[in-house]
């Protein structure tokens, strides 16, 4: 409270000067009012000087750095992997045929053996028979059938293939000498095997001795095999894959040790339709 009566005066006398200047008539001594302006705002100063506390400026603030913001990490960007197709492969428990279709009726390409891992592509409608890589040549594909197959993968995800035209089946058989017998006569045994996909009806054979030049001819709807004079075999269908012995037609002599030559004359209709196919053998008995 002290500090404030030391301004009295000084506010005072401007108050009798403004006054002064209100009142008419009044003389007022001429005042260079700046330096009554100086005067009291130089008192004010000292006043102020001798009430606040003097300040020593102290040394030169530490500058304090800023933080600096520390980078963060750089995510890498999470790669969506993409789902690799599943690959099935098949092997086989036996050698097995590849076929340009799937089925026997189809001709053969090459083999799946065992040990070899092969790269499935397809599948037949029925799930019977896979499409497939040959392992031994990268460029063949082929079907096999799965009868033997262990497949490695999930074939639900395999494509349906529609299967090429089954070509016309055409018969075959393999034929060869099965010795000779005699009851009132002589006759020649022959083997037959079915190799094609169609069954045989109907025969024609004609056995001709080189050596002396005779021929004896037979034919009949089914295959008859005369194993003693008692006793014969008679087989009307020769399905694919079977095998039966034919007896051809009696001779009258001996033809031991001649040299004898077999035309045989099979078909897959009664008769001698359908399709035929021919085979000859040479053989000594």
């Amino acid at each position: 409270m002290r500090s404030d009566r030391r301004f009295l005066p000084a506010i005072s006398l401007i108050m009798v000067i403004v006054l002064a200047c209100n009142f008419p008539g009044v003389a007022v001594p001429t005042t260079d009012t700046n330096s009554v302006y100086t005067a009291v705002a130089q008192t004010v100063a000292a006043s102020v000087s001798q009430t606040l506390p003097s300040f020593t400026p102290s040394a030169s603030p530490t500058a304090i750095p800023l933080d600096t913001p520390t980078p963060s990490a750089t995510s890498s960007p999470i790669l969506e992997q993409t789902a690799t197709p599943s690959i099935v492969t098949l092997s086989v428990s036996v050698n097995t045929n590849c076929r340009v279709g799937p089925g026997r009726a189809y001709d053969l390409i090459a083999g799946l053996l065992v040990g070899e891992v092969a790269e499935v592509y397809g599948k037949n409608p029925a799930g019977t028979y896979w499409y497939i890589r040959l392992p031994s040549k990268p460029n063949t594909f082929c079907w096999v059938t799965g009868e033997y197959a262990t497949l490695s993968g999930d074939p639900s995800i395999l494509p349906v293939f529609t299967p090429p035209p089954t070509p016309t089946p055409s018969p075959d058989f393999e034929l060869s000498y099965a010795g000779m017998d005699n009851c009132t006569g002589w006759w020649v045994e022959l083997r037959i095997k079915n190799i094609g996909p169609l069954a045989f009806r109907f025969y024609s054979l004609t056995i001709k001795d080189t050596k002396t030049g005779i021929s004896q001819t037979a034919s009949a709807n089914g295959f008859t095999d005369m194993q003693s004079c008692l006793s014969s075999t008679f087989t009307p269908i020769i399905e694919p894959g079977d095998t039966v012995i034919l007896s051809g037609p009696l001779f009258s002599y001996d033809f031991d040790n001649h040299k004898m030559r077999a035309n045989l004359m099979l078909c897959t209709e009664p008769g001698g339709s359908g399709s035929c196919v021919t085979r000859t053998l040479e053989f000594k008995p």
